[in-house]
């Protein structure tokens, strides 16, 4: 097995992001749209918080994510990004090592972190991404 490698390697590089200022119907088609579970929101390249896929359909009963036919997604308008979003989430550098990274989602709740060098969003790693890797090293 391969130590000491970087999350840099495995992570996602070209993030799906929404603004801080947009709504939740933007952060709801960007999910579908790019087939993705986490967006981070960003105010210009910070990220000052994130939202998942969970989220969304604790707020909506999972509606809008099942194919249900009109759903009721009043909510949607009703609430902003910044009440239904992690606001400050944790992240790590690019430099961050593969293990230190699965050590941090064994620890916690969460299942995405976004990837930020000298304050500026680069990347997201997932825990899919960290089995994905930890699968290959049986190759």
């Amino acid at each position: 097995m391969k130590k000491r490698e970087p999350i840099s390697h495995i992570m996602t590089k070209s993030v799906v992001t929404v603004n801080e200022n947009d709504g939740l119907r933007k952060v709801v088609e960007k999910l579908k749209k790019h087939n993705i579970r986490h967006i981070p929101i960003v105010r210009s390249k910070e990220v000052v918080g994130i939202i998942s896929r969970t989220d969304i359909n604790r707020l909506t009963f999972g509606a809008l994510f099942e194919g249900q036919e009109g759903a009721d997604e009043a909510i949607l308008d009703m609430l902003t990004i910044a009440q239904v979003m992690t606001s400050k989430p944790k992240t790590i550098s690019s430099d961050t090592n593969i293990k230190d990274s699965a050590e941090i989602f064994v620890k916690e709740e969460f299942h995405a972190l976004p990837v930020v060098d000298n304050g500026e969003l680069k990347g997201i790693v997932t825990t899919t991404d960290i089995l994905r890797y930890f699968l290959e090293q049986y190759d």
